[in-house]
């Protein structure tokens, strides 16, 4: 087809798509798309050249992940061993130019909710220096009449290099709940989540090429006339998935009893009273391609994932480890929102363990710490801030009754805050005779109205008599004048209406 042909028939395809949407009814406003403000060459280069000079080993890799993730040992080693290799191959593939013969190695990892699995990812991602996009797989469907296209993740990929498609080539695509797109034999019907989407995938795991403009997408058919129109030709950008590296996850629940029984069956006969059924912890660790199959994925869609890596469920000391050496430890973040208001949060050891002991109850791996952090920390963080606590410290009975802590923090607060109020009120006494001549004092009504009024409702004890009594030096002096006193007592009147009681003052001093 000549180029004259393909501009005749994107602008037919325009054409057609905008007599529909005006048929439709439907309003859509596409703004003409403005130019992207240009990463410079040298930067992107700078990020294309660390990965063609990729040099790390698989221990170094391990180390970095290490500093990130609990446990999950043989993830970690797999993972670095197959990072390692893909980079590699890459940097060797890119001296012969695309000559070398190379097989990607994608990966599959399984284990629960929680276990650190999209985080191994993207601290991989992050220290190879790639673009990394994850998405769940039941959000994708065959062909996008059912949800997302598998094409639009490589488009994602490109956003996420800022538009580098040399850099999104070598980048790293996640999908998460792959198990979820299994498609048992018996199933009936079409099946546009399942067998469909492993099918759109297959092309991906491998080499394909995805163009950059998706056909379902308004606004790039309408960047294709804009082409069109200013230089006479449609663009047609497309990246290759040559050396994209594809890892997929899931927790895999329903294949266990898959891998139990063929394990199971294999040792029928001589060896059965040898041998062992493995723990149901250990299982995944025996899985092999016909369980994948008789679970429900296509043989040439498990067969493109050679990698297989098991991540184990956390136990209360892994959490606990999270907690406590982990260098993003959600702990972390805590700290810092209470130091952001000025208070310093210590932690007793005993209390890690108590948020340790709770989230393995919740039984969602590490997200279980930020449920129970939260629980222990939502009305701390919004009461605090407010007073004047400067520093506390995190104790078990904080974990676990956390209301209670609260208010007898508090109380504990309120009772450094009267002392501290009743000396500043001294000292507001002393300033006050000291500047003006005037000696004054509060009585025990007084004080008791100033420490309600200060304490509950967070005023500064001596702007908040510096502007109760504004008018008092004049008055005080009038009165003077009239009837020499070398003290005026403040009462609660002064307090609650001290210009109504001011002027009674004066009233009553030249009426005498």
């Amino acid at each position: 087809m000549s180029d004259k042909d393909d501009q005749d028939k994107a602008q037919k395809d325009i054409m057609e798509m905008m007599k529909k949407i005006m048929e439709s009814g439907v309003a859509v406003q596409v703004p003409r798309p403005e130019p992207e403000a240009e990463e410079p060459e040298d930067s992107k280069k700078e990020k294309r050249n660390k990965v063609l000079h990729f040099h790390l080993k698989p221990r170094d890799v391990k180390k970095h992940l290490d500093r990130f993730v609990i446990r999950q040992e043989e993830a970690k080693r797999i993972l670095s061993t197959a990072v390692c290799d893909h980079y590699n191959a890459i940097r060797e593939d890119a001296k012969q130019k695309g000559k070398a013969n190379y097989v990607k190695q994608n990966v599959i990892l399984l284990g629960p909710t929680g276990v650190g699995k999209t985080y191994l990812i993207r601290h991989l991602a992050d220290l190879v220096g790639v673009p990394f996009v994850k998405a769940d797989a039941t959000k994708f469907s065959e062909t996008g009449y059912v949800g997302g296209d598998v094409d639009d993740l490589v488009r994602e990929l490109v956003q996420k290099a800022g538009g580098d498609i040399e850099l999104a080539q070598y980048g790293i695509i996640y999908l998460d709940e792959i198990d979820k797109i299994a498609a048992p034999a018996n199933m009936v019907g079409r099946d546009v989540t399942g067998a469909g989407v492993q099918r759109g995938l297959l092309k991906m795991l491998e080499e394909t090429e995805v163009s950059l403009r998706n056909p379902q997408d308004i606004q790039s058919q309408m960047q294709g006339l804009f082409d069109l129109q200013r230089k006479g030709k449609v663009l047609k950008p497309v990246i290759n998935t040559r050396h994209i590296l594809m890892i997929v996850s899931g927790a895999f629940g329903n294949l266990l009893p898959i891998i139990e029984k063929r394990v199971r069956e294999s040792q029928i006969g001589f060896q059965a009273n040898r041998l062992q059924t493995p723990e149901k912890s250990e299982l995944f660790y025996h899985v092999q391609t016909e369980d994948f199959v008789e679970f429900g994925f296509e043989p040439e869609f498990i067969g493109r994932l050679p990698i297989r890596a098991i991540c184990n469920p956390l136990t209360q000391e892994d959490l606990y480890k999270i907690l406590t050496t982990s260098e993003e430890s959600i702990l972390n973040q805590y700290i810092d929102a209470f130091r952001a208001y000025g208070i310093q949060m210590q932690v007793r050891e005993k209390a890690l363990w108590e948020i340790a002991k709770l989230a393995a109850q919740e039984k969602t791996g590490a997200r279980g710490l930020f449920s129970v952090l939260e629980k222990t920390f939502r009305d701390l963080k919004f009461d605090l801030p407010s007073s004047h606590v400067k520093e506390f410290t995190l104790t078990p009975e904080m974990v676990t009754t956390p209301g209670t802590a609260l208010r007898e923090l508090l109380k504990e607060e309120l009772k450094e805050r009267a002392i501290e109020v009743t000396k500043e009120i001294h000292r507001f006494e002393e300033n006050f005779s000291e500047k003006y001549g005037i000696q004054i004092a509060f009585d025990e009504s007084a004080a008791k109205a100033i420490h309600e009024k200060v304490i509950h409702e967070h005023l500064e004890t001596d702007v908040f008599l510096q502007q109760l009594l504004s008018n008092y030096v004049y008055g005080l002096k009038l009165i003077h004048q009239k009837m020499p006193r070398n003290r005026f007592v403040m009462t609660k009147d002064v307090i609650d209406n001290p210009n109504v009681t001011l002027d009674l003052w004066i009233k009553e001093a030249y009426e005498s």
